[in-house]
């Protein structure tokens, strides 16, 4: 039954969500035609993606740790690392998303809360090896597997926090000093995640983009969403469905855009 309902929100989102020629906002539909749209592969994918396909084929077994709502597929501790992969970790299209935003932005500071295997910390990392990525992870034998993925890759501009959010958030805030780049995939609970986000907010400034994951994930997280979307601070959100934007810019007026990806 949830996954039929899930599958009748997406469907709504499809019905609802509007391509560039319905935007009628200069800056999103320049994001959409100059980043969703880019088609163009950069150096850095075919490596990542290796590394998702040796996951994919692993047969190692783990004990995984969740702090936060968990995973909706995979309900023991002990979990496959192929089935992880396969689940939990984001699809490429939107790693690659994740990239050409950093990239086109050139985001300096950029911390992650929730690493899994790396996959897409890596996304976040290779686009400026001069960029500063704090991810924070909660579970010790899925951030083993993430940082021997980044030794493989030769990333070496990511830190790699072990523990949970509560305890690791706030001193890696103060490392970064100032966000330029959010990525919220650690907890799909929308107490926590609006904790988070305030938390991040302190560190915010006028051109930050936050992302959340699974904004839809459950009637909590729809919640969260729309309560981060009528905060004061934030202007233009964009809701991709398995994920929310969200832009801080003074200069730009107040709207929230679904948009097809």
């Amino acid at each position: 039954m949830k996954k039929l309902f899930f599958l009748l929100k997406y469907f709504r989102y499809r019905i609802k969500a509007l391509d560039k020629h319905g935007v009628h906002s200069p800056f999103v539909f320049h994001l959409i035609t100059e980043i969703f749209e880019n088609k163009n592969s950069f150096y850095a994918f075919n490596a990542i993606e290796k590394l998702r396909q040796k996951m994919i084929l692993s047969s190692e077994i783990i004990v995984v740790e969740d702090f936060g709502a968990g995973s909706k597929n995979l309900k023991t501790k002990k979990r496959a690392v192929k089935d992880i992969a396969k689940t939990s970790v984001k699809p490429t299209k939107y790693g690659q998303l994740l990239f050409r935003l950093i990239h086109y932005f050139e985001f300096k500071n950029i911390l992650e809360l929730g690493t899994s295997l790396g996959i897409t910390t890596l996304y976040l990392a290779m686009p400026d090896s001069n960029a500063k990525v704090i991810s924070i992870e909660g579970c010790p034998q899925t951030a083993a597997l993430a940082k021997n993925n980044f030794s493989q890759i030769k990333c070496k501009n990511i830190e790699l926090i072990i523990g949970n959010f509560d305890e690791k958030l706030s001193a890696s805030i103060n490392k970064l000093q100032k966000l330029d780049f959010v990525f919220f995939d650690g907890n799909h609970r929308k107490e926590a995640t609006l904790k988070y986000f305030n938390e991040c907010l302190k560190a915010a400034h006028n051109d930050s983009l936050f992302v959340f994951d699974d904004i839809h994930w459950s009637a909590e997280m729809e919640n969260a969403w729309e309560m981060i979307q009528k905060n004061n601070s934030v202007t233009v959100t964009i809701d991709l469905f398995f994920m929310g934007f969200v832009f801080f810019r003074k200069e730009l007026t107040k709207q929230d855009f679904i948009v097809k990806f």
